[in-house]
């Protein structure tokens, strides 16, 4: 397969020099060169054809779902829960603090910065921890097409469909979260992994909580404590004024159910997960070239294309043998090594087991689910620790893991990503960094040498490197750069919410975001 695509740029090179016909007129040489390039195209058209059939791809990972739109109420309600600091212990982190539409549905940031910012409004670069560093221990996912997932949710999918039932986002079979045994359902997980997975920042000390906030409580009672805060009753009366949410849950939900009724922690996260559920972006050229707009990608992002579908031992980079299928993932857990930075999560000395701490199965060590490529381009930093900043840094470690890690720690490590650059301690942040990443990739290593690994080096050039980089950008629906576009996803920055606690976001400079 790949020969023929090779033979056809090799002809195509050949017609550059001797210009296909030598001694005619330029009209005719002009004439033939254009046939020549028409003939290359056709062929690389075709054998991606090839590909996108053998691969069973439509275009589209939103193709047979019900899903909501954002003018419906319940994802209205959603939005100003998104954006709410008041579902933050301390009123000082909402959801969107970690996740916000002009970001790339994440923060920008290696590590998120939850509680305890010095600006609590500030997202993006410049947003600092009062203690100086990050103290959460990885990096923010996007949240959008999380309607898409089939699978899982967070990176060591400790919120999990039982069933993993195509096009259903988990609502047909029960859903395990972090308050159930594995491979239990959870009773109050609510209707899809999105609402599952919105029960549980709000849980957590360092995104959203506080060490403040219910100490010591179980996570119902944290939020019980925060619905009865947004509905005006209990334990909560009295904690926001003003406070107009019972008339907005009563319009989302066509309901005159009094507060206490109507206003419970289950709402709240069916609110939260409906508004995720509608940031459906996947209007890219990617999709329009595999439904027939052969003009959609350009030549490179074709040959990226070729490269990406390709297996390794047939000299392609292997990429969808993790990330296949239309959306992208096989929602799958691996070991890839990336470099290990942050705080991590006590596992080891601050190391980061991450599938692991589910399983309680040392065979999953190191092993994270495996990303979406859907706006990819949008979405840095990479890695469950954001230790990558670009798709480069990316692809030069899946083409030598071993030498790729080498390189980051000799320059600089995490000192070299946007977030860190500025710290006066920076090099010593993380002591057990390198030791920790040495492990993953020794672990790498072994099932390379077993072969019971998806994760070829892949040994691609620099410029075929660039062709799928290339591609990858064929995955961005214009939408997601777009801030007019994306306004209706984004709360009124010129009110202040039900409750005066909106998170109107701006950037280092005191912009809107």
């Amino acid at each position: 397969m790949l020969s023929f695509k090779w033979s056809a740029i090799s002809m195509l090179s050949v017609c550059f020099l001797s210009a296909c016909g030598g001694g005619g007129s330029g009209t005719t040489e002009q004439a033939n060169n254009t046939a020549v390039f028409s003939a290359a195209s056709s062929a690389v058209d075709a054998q991606l054809q090839i590909l996108i059939a053998d691969q069973g791809l439509s275009g589209d990972a939103s193709s047979g779902r019900s899903l909501p739109n954002i003018a419906d109420p319940l994802p209205q309600l959603g939005k100003l829960l998104f954006f709410s600091k008041s579902l933050g212990g301390n009123f000082d982190a909402a959801c969107v603090s970690c996740h916000h539409p002009t970001l790339g549905g994440a923060d920008d940031l290696s590590l998120p910065i939850g509680v305890d910012a010095t600006s609590v409004d500030q997202l993006g670069i410049g947003r600092v921890h009062t203690s100086g560093e990050p103290i959460v221990a990885r990096n923010s996912p996007t949240i959008f097409n999380v309607g898409l997932n089939d699978h899982s949710m967070f990176w060591d999918s400790r919120v999990e469909s039982l069933g993993k039932e195509v096009n259903s986002n988990g609502a047909l079979s029960g859903i395990r979260t972090p308050d159930s045994a594995l491979g239990v359902a959870d009773a109050n997980a609510g209707d899809n992994l999105v609402e599952a997975q919105a029960r549980f920042p709000v849980t957590s000390i360092e995104e959203m909580k506080t060490s403040a906030f219910e100490n010591g409580s179980s996570g119902d009672v944290i939020r019980t404590h925060l619905a009865a805060r947004i509905g005006d009753y209990g334990v909560g009366s009295g904690e926001l004024l003003p406070n107009t949410w019972l008339h907005e849950f009563q319009t989302a939900f066509s309901s005159t159910q009094t507060a206490s009724d109507l206003i419970t922690f289950d709402n709240i996260a069916k609110a939260i997960g409906e508004y995720q559920r509608s940031m459906v972006f996947v209007n890219n050229p990617w999709r329009d070239y595999v439904n027939g707009n052969t003009s959609a990608l350009t030549d490179d992002q074709k040959q990226g294309a070729i490269l990406f579908f390709t297996s390794t031992n047939q000299g392609g980079g292997g990429c969808s043998g993790c990330h296949s299928g239309d959306f992208f993932t096989d929602g799958q857990h691996h070991i890839i090594a990336f470099p290990q930075i942050g705080p991590g999560l006590g596992d080891g000395s601050n190391n980061d087991f991450g599938r692991e701490r589910q399983t309680i199965d040392d065979a999953d060590r190191f092993r994270f689910r495996t990303p979406s490529l859907l706006n990819v381009a949008q979405t840095a930093p990479y890695g469950h620790s954001g230790s990558y900043g670009t798709l480069e840094d990316v692809l030069s470690h899946y083409n030598n893991p071993r030498r790729t890690v080498n390189n980051y720690f000799n320059d600089g490590g995490w000192c070299q990503l946007a977030q860190f650059s500025g710290l006066a301690n920076c090099a010593t942040l993380y002591p057990d960094a390198e030791d920790n990443t040495d492990d993953a990739v020794d672990a790498l290593r072994v099932e390379q040498n077993n072969n019971t690994t998806l994760f070829d080096n892949i040994n691609l050039n620099a410029q075929e490197r660039s062709q799928i980089i290339a591609f990858l950008s064929a995955l961005t629906d214009p939408c997601v750069i777009d801030r007019d576009c994306l306004s209706p996803w984004i709360a009124d920055p010129t009110t202040t919410g039900p409750d005066g606690n909106q998170l109107n976001a701006i950037d280092a400079g005191g912009g809107l975001l």
